[in-house]
């Protein structure tokens, strides 16, 4: 087992990481910017080395700055959480270089998972049902009005290199399609360095669900069930829950036989989430592959009861999985709000500041991951992601109204945050029936206002 491990990340995630480690006894190093020298994170980590400014690309981004750190301090393994550098080939194999265990999948992996055209044409070899469209990245505009008439309006534009919503367009008409390939080209080279798009039939109103795995180094595979995410924000998850309440056993059994298929067939180890999109006759059809801890992570944890961060440095470490699909069962269900500092009424506006009060939910069935704390400042340089906000219940109604309970306890003052938004979407008819698609929100808030 490791030693120390460097955590290449900040906020909840850095705290989450750093938690699990000290109850498995292995020293933590913590990696902080100029912003975040009062962060949490800092404070609870063994060791904490500053790697500079504010700016993500010159500090959480700096691949050779974090080699640095964790050469000189002495870790074995670096954890990379989600976001930043946690999907990046190129500092999975930095580290591996430097004789530094990367607690995720190789960095071959991350090039192939990466690669969105890629992973569909595998998932389409493999007899995973995949939505119309190119398989690969589209040549020119002729191309892609071709395939759209194949495949019929309306049609989306999705980034290669990344997901995130950035390069994502859907064109209802010819004439859209032509002036939004440029547009999506735009985004996809500025967020991914990567300006390749591809098409696909557009699924009207799709549900998203994903289905966790883990994979260790003896070729041993296993999902833990599947979480829904498909109340969003212009393609960001702001809940998530598990299991969904759309998946019967059987259609549960098929996509988890197909998560597992796809990433067997990529060879994959440690953590990672098949992303699906399913239409309204449960149709589903492969989306992604996310190699990586997911922000939801904890919802699957909840009703499982295993803990994905300890069975990521375990597998790291070179153990065997001790968990077969036999053994592994959903119980109860289990809700996410992501608390972002946000005003919804201002059309989710960024809301960084200083925390002047805080009073956190608890009781029965109630986790909040968070690094906030009386008068931290929110810095407005990074993702406004604040708290993470998860409930457990024995069956969905209980996890629904305990929720609404804990989102009423929930006291942050200082700064703007979601919680008004999240007690609207809890107490949502609509959802409270499990009648919820990628569209809620946009027609919640167009209701609303």
């Amino acid at each position: 087992m490791f030693r120390k491990i460097l955590i290449a990340n900040r906020g909840e995630i850095a705290l989450r990481v750093i938690r699990t480690c000290k109850e498995m006894g292995i020293k933590t190093v913590a990696v902080y910017s100029d912003a975040d020298r009062e962060s949490l994170h800092v404070k609870y980590a063994d060791e904490a080395v500053n790697i500079g400014p504010p700016l993500s690309r010159k500090s959480y981004l700096n691949i050779e700055r974090i080699i640095t750190a964790a050469k000189q301090s002495g870790a074995q393994a670096v954890h990379p959480g989600y976001g930043f550098l946690a999907e990046n080939a190129t500092f999975a194999e930095a580290c591996a270089g430097e004789g530094l265990k990367f607690i995720g999948p190789t960095g071959k992996t991350h090039r192939l998972t990466g690669e969105k055209t890629a992973a569909l044409e595998i998932a389409a070899k493999e007899g995973i049902p995949v939505s119309p469209g190119s398989r690969g990245a589209l040549s020119s505009p002729e191309e892609a009005v071709r395939t759209a008439r194949e495949t019929g309006y309306p049609v989306i534009l999705k980034a290669s290199g990344g997901g995130g919503g950035r390069g994502m367009k859907v064109a209802f008409t010819e004439e859209e399609l032509i002036n939004l390939l440029s547009v999506a080209r735009g985004e996809a080279l500025a967020a991914f360095r990567n300006p390749d798009i591809y098409l696909e039939k557009y699924i009207p109103e799709p549900r998203h669900i994903e289905f966790q795995i883990l994979a260790d180094e003896y070729g041993n595979f296993i999902h833990l069930g599947e979480r829904e995410c498909s109340i969003q924000k212009r393609y960001q998850k702001l809940v998530e829950e598990s299991p969904s309440p759309f998946l019967d056993e059987d259609l549960r059994e098929k996509m988890g036989r197909a998560a597992v298929k796809i990433m067997r067939s990529v060879g994959y180890t440690n953590a990672g989430t098949v992303e699906f999109l399913v239409d309204a006759e449960k149709n589903f059809y492969f989306n992604e592959i996310n190699s990586r801890l997911q922000v939801e992570h904890p919802v699957t944890e909840m009703v499982t009861g295993i803990d994905l961060v300890r069975q990521q440095i375990i597998i790291a470490a070179g153990g065997r999985l001790k968990i077969d699909q036999e053994t592994v069962k959903l119980k109860g269900w289990s809700l996410e709000c992501r608390i972002n500092a946000e005003d919804p009424e201002e059309d989710f506006k960024p809301s960084p500041g200083t925390v002047e009060s805080l009073i956190m939910p608890g009781g029965f069935g109630v986790r909040v991951d968070t690094h906030l704390y009386n008068g931290y400042d929110i810095p407005p340089f990074y993702d406004s992601l604040i708290a993470k906000l998860v409930v457990w219940g024995e069956g969905r109604h209980q996890a629904i109204s305990r929720m609404i309970r804990a989102l009423a306890e929930f006291r942050i003052e200082g700064v703007k945050t979601t919680i008004p938004f999240h007690k609207r979407v809890m107490e949502d008819e609509r959802f409270i029936k499990g009648e919820i698609n990628t569209h809620f929100l946009a027609n919640l808030v167009r209701e609303v206002g």
